[in-house]
């Protein structure tokens, strides 16, 4: 997190699938429950984020199980995850890692960085700037209905969220 701009800290409120593109959504929020980001995610990154959710230990590793071990193995520690971008309605992530001391930062697909921030326990930050065009492209209506889902989630009970299920 060498960058000196603003990070918010979020968490995984919880997962939802769009009702009218039947995709996945990862819904982050921060800890003031004051703002919401959604992101929609692929079918295979939601599983693995459900997974996690909800406690589940599949018989095998999963990928992202994979990574943690191997990253594990190599004692390389996950220092935290940044949605550090919007661009053309795509999000972008950075996963910082740290060995032996040094910090090094990797580009990911934030699904796969939350994926893996939740097996880590390590913080997930969204930059301030991506919340803002996020809020601003949702006001000019670029992103479809994702007005109707902000205003969704402002009224939702969080018990509503629940279990995402596949």
């Amino acid at each position: 997190m060498a960058s000196a701009e603003e990070l918010i800290r979020m968490e995984v409120k919880g997962l939802m699938m769009d009702p009218s593109s039947n995709v996945p959504i990862v819904i982050l929020r921060d800890d003031e429950n004051s703002r919401f980001l959604p992101i929609w995610i692929g079918i295979f990154e939601a599983n693995a984020i459900a997974l996690q959710l909800e406690g589940i230990e599949p018989p095998r590793p999963m990928t992202h199980d994979l990574m943690i071990g191997l990253l594990n193995h190599l004692e390389t520690e996950i220092v935290s995850v940044v949605i550090s971008a919007l661009e053309n309605n795509t999000f972008f992530a950075r996963i910082t890692v740290k060995l032996g001391g040094r910090e090094s930062s990797v580009d990911s697909r934030p699904s796969d960085a939350i994926a893996l921030a939740l097996r880590a326990a390590a913080p997930i930050y969204v930059a301030a700037t991506v919340l803002s065009k996020a809020a601003t492209d949702s006001q000019a209506g670029q992103l479809g209905d994702e007005e109707k889902l902000k205003k969704w989630l402002e009224e939702i009970d969080p018990d509503d969220l629940g279990k995402y299920t596949m």
